[in-house]
């Protein structure tokens, strides 16, 4: 850290650098402090420290008390640089606090304020206190004394101020001490003895001169003093004498009052002694009368002011040094009314309102229009949505829009203008849905019935007209209106019983009130209630069954939601017999979220039919059974498999496998349909693929195989109780690959009818299928319809009416599949002559202009 010191030394160098010294205001290094001094010491010293740097250096002064410390009396203080010692210090006279002033052209600083106190110990020459009591940070010497005499030196209780008086004034000065014995007291002027005459006088320390002249003005001291010392109080007495001069104290410009009210002209120019006023509107002098009056302190007074008193007032000031003049000009308003002001309105939450206040003013004037809502101003930028200004200049009228239950209150519209203000206040009252109901409580909860009670909410100034109740479960989907008795709950009526609950579930209730306005929000939730357990009243739903595999009976059902299991210990009763049979047989489902049940018995006789029921039970007892519904046991699986089951390769990667229907009896069952397996000569048949197809097919299409490979296959029936047995296997292997090249070199030769058409052959190699012949595609461009040509030859004829292009491709055509297509070209329509064309020539479907078929016709003839 730097000290104040090194600072200043550090500056004075910068100020210094370039040959100027830097100048710098006082600044305190050491100021004095708090000290305890002893009594009797009149022989030792006190020193106070005050020290200050500055460019100029400082010089010091001190005072004690508010007085200026008299430095000429060396006997009794000295200054050491800025330090103040006092030489043999007496309680009496150096008790007090002392500051310390550093000054130099830059200013004057005034250190804190340090008290000097002088403590007394008793018996001295045997002992000396143990403590001494100081307030933290004060300064202390601790010496020895014998007791003080009796009596005190003066103290000051007034001292005397710096005054300035005009001439012809009186001046009374008072300075008061106190000491024992009783000061007396002596006034000095200038160092020199007063000297008393008729109009300077001395009574009981206070000094009376009347008449001032500026002879009189001089330093002032007054001094107290008894036999145990004095004590002294300067200040400067300042007599004036000046012409009257406005410059520092104007008379105003501009006075706006409005009429029927009292006005004051003031008129105080600054003048020694005192000015005479008098006063002109405009330039006829002004009178006193019942409605004026001259002020003694040179003001002019006008009451109940009319439009006639308007005008330019000039007051004229002058005493025997000389004259001035200020002037100030009256502007009479008429006062402001307010013509259409807010009333009390009453309205309901959403809609939108305006409180007028419109006024009549004075054109002269500005108007201001405030707004002040429940006693604050309104917020017009945080309310910005709601609250709008509206109207004209003499309009202040405030809209508010989408007006909520916070908007309710007092609204005061003021209206201020520079002369005077009005107001006029209205109450809103905002009518909305009811406040939430509070302390929902279930008081009485049964299986199927809960007793409420609440209290009311907030009416939000429009009374609950009807209460309705609602009710959350974790199986319902957000909260449900549920019915209570009464069925209708008026706005009085506190409690209602909540019926047609279900048995063993846990709810939550809500109470929601409503009011002519509408529905308010809903009440806080109750406390989770469970109802009490009761037998279950509902069986399982969509009870059926069927299938599984031989000698079972498969029933099953919807289990029943937990909400409708009205208790613990929830399971099923079955009930199944043989259709014509008439003693049930019956098994217990312990499971409440099973849905099904498998009887097994070697005696049960495929597809045979049992009459099947489903009842329910819980702790509370047993419930209800389901209606009565026919289920037949399980089917017999197939047991022979297809005959004249065969294979052929339709192409490259398609086989198709057929085979015959296998005898089936309907008493047997339903024949679900086939599946074909199969695997190529490199793979398992544990691996193989599969493929179903319905009851009544006899064939099925193996696609996505790969080429020129050997397949074998095999073909089982299937029902819901299984499968049969495979048949035999067969084997095929799909052919080759059709020929990856393209018909190459396709020219064309159209006319106004037709489109003949020829291409290089395609040879196929030797893992590739032969070629059989080839297929010509062909639409035209605006049309997605492709139609086909098959031709065994390298050329065709396509009876064509040429009146819009075409898009022709052609492909060769094997035994495994359709070949890689050509280069698809375009055949311009005709127009007036024949035209020609090839692939080679011509880049696949280039669109151009109509010039198109000549430019082809060039380029064909050429060729040939």
């Amino acid at each position: 850290m730097m000290f104040p010191w090194k600072q200043l030394i550090l500056l004075s160098f910068i100020g210094c650098l370039g040959g100027e010294l830097l100048l710098q205001g006082p600044v305190f290094i050491r100021e004095p402090s708090n000290s305890i001094f002893p009594v009797g010491s009149e022989d030792k010293k006190i020193t106070l420290n005050c020290e200050a740097r500055g460019s100029p250096s400082p010089h010091y002064r001190w005072k004690l008390n508010g007085s200026d410390i008299d430095m000429s009396m060396e006997h009794r203080y000295k200054l050491n640089g800025g330090n103040l010692v006092v030489i043999n210090p007496n309680r009496n006279w150096d008790t007090g606090t002392y500051q310390c002033f550093a000054t130099n052209s830059l200013g004057t600083i005034v250190s804190r304020e340090a008290k000097l106190q002088f403590a007394y110990l008793e018996n001295f020459k045997t002992k000396m206190r143990s403590t001494v009591s100081v307030r933290e940070g004060q300064g202390v010497v601790l010496l020895c004394g014998p007791p003080p005499h009796s009596g005190a030196k003066p103290h000051w209780v007034q001292l005397i101020n710096d005054v300035e008086i005009a001439v012809e004034d009186s001046l009374y000065w008072e300075c008061r001490a106190s000491g024992k014995p009783k000061p007396s007291y002596r006034w000095l002027k200038n160092g020199a003895a007063l000297v008393l005459e008729e109009r300077i006088q001395i009574e009981n320390g206070a000094l009376t001169i009347s008449n001032l002249s500026v002879t009189d003005s001089g330093m002032f001291q007054c001094i107290a003093e008894n036999k145990h010392g004095l004590v002294y109080s300067s200040a400067e007495l300042k007599v004036v004498a000046s012409a009257p001069d406005f410059s520092k104290n104007p008379m105003k410009k501009l006075v706006q009052v409005q009429v029927g009210s009292l006005v004051s002209l003031d008129c105080k120019p600054k003048a020694s002694p005192r000015a005479h006023s008098s006063w002109k509107k405009g330039d006829v002098s002004v009178q006193e009368h019942e409605r004026i009056s001259l002020l003694k302190d040179g003001g002019l007074k006008i009451a109940n002011v009319t439009k006639a008193d308007a005008g330019t007032y000039t007051c004229m000031a002058e005493n025997q040094f000389g004259k001035a003049n200020g002037t100030t000009h009256l502007v009479v308003t008429e006062p402001t009314r307010i013509t259409l002001a807010p009333s009390n309105m009453d309205v309901s939450v959403g809609e939108s309102v305006i409180l007028p206040c419109q006024v009549q003013h004075d054109p002269l004037l500005d108007i201001i229009f405030t707004w002040y809502f429940n006693g604050a101003l309104a917020d017009f930028k945080k309310d910005g949505s709601h609250f709008e200004k509206v109207g004209g200049s003499s309009s202040g009228d405030l809209m508010i829009r989408n007006i909520q239950l916070k908007h309710s209150g007092k609204y005061v519209c003021m209206v201020q203008t520079g002369v005077d203000s009005v107001s006029s206040a209205a109450d809103l009252i905002v009518r909305g849905s009811p406040g939430p109901p509070e302390n929902v409580k279930v008081d009485e909860i049964t299986d199927t019935t809960a007793q409420l009670s609440w209290k009311e909410g907030k009416d939000n100034h429009s009374p609950v007209t009807s209460y309705s109740i609602q009710a959350r479960t974790p199986f319902s989907v957000g909260w449900q209106t549920v019915t209570t008795v009464p069925e209708v709950i008026d706005g009085k009526t506190h409690t209602a019983t909540v019926v047609e609950l279900n048995p063993w579930v846990e709810y939550e209730f809500r109470v929601v009130a409503s009011n002519k306005i509408g529905g308010g929000e809903p009440s806080l939730p109750s406390e989770k209630v469970r109802t009490e357990e009761a037998v279950p009243e509902v069986p399982p739903s969509e009870v059926n069954g069927g299938g599984g595999s031989r000698s079972e009976l498969v029933i099953t059902w919807d289990p029943v939601p937990e909400e409708l299991q009205n208790g613990e210990g929830f399971g099923y009763v079955v009930a199944f017999r043989p259709l014509g049979v008439t003693t049930w047989i019956q098994t217990v489902v312990t499971s409440p979220d099973t849905p099904r049940y498998v009887f097994r018995n070697e005696s049960i006789v495929p597809y045979s039919p049992y009459e099947v029921k489903v009842g329910v039970y819980n702790n509370k007892g047993e419930g209800p059974f389901s209606p009565v519904t026919t289920v037949f046991s399980a089917e017999e699986e197939p047991t022979v498999a297809p005959s004249q089951v065969s294979a052929n390769s339709l192409s490259s990667s398609e086989i198709e496998v057929s085979w015959n229907i296998i005898p089936w009896k309907l008493s047997n069952g339903h024949l679900l349909g086939y599946e074909v397996r199969y695997w190529n000569g490199g793979g398992k048949e544990e691996s193989s693929s599969k493929v179903k197809v319905a009851g009544n097919e006899t064939s099925a299409r193996l696609r996505g195989l790969k080429s020129n490979l050997a397949y074998y296959t095999a073909v089982r029936a299937y029902n819901s109780a299984g499968a049969g047995p495979f048949s035999a296997t067969v084997n095929v292997t799909t052919k080759k690959t059709p020929p990856s090249q393209p018909p190459g070199n396709v020219v064309w030769n159209a006319t106004d009818t037709k489109v003949l058409l020829n291409w290089e052959q395609v040879k196929a190699m030797e893992n590739e299928s032969e070629v059989t012949g080839y297929k010509v595609f062909y639409r035209t461009s605006s049309q997605n319809n492709v139609q086909v040509l098959n031709t065994n030859k390298t050329s065709a004829e396509l009876l064509l009416p040429i009146k819009e292009d075409y898009i022709i491709e052609v492909k060769a055509t094997t035994d495994g599949g359709d070949g890689t297509s050509s280069e698809q070209i375009r055949i311009p329509r005709i127009t007036s002559m024949d035209a020609r064309g090839s692939t080679s020539a011509i880049s696949n479907v280039h669109p151009m202009s109509s010039y198109m078929p000549i430019v082809l016709f060039l380029i064909v003839y050429a060729l040939w």
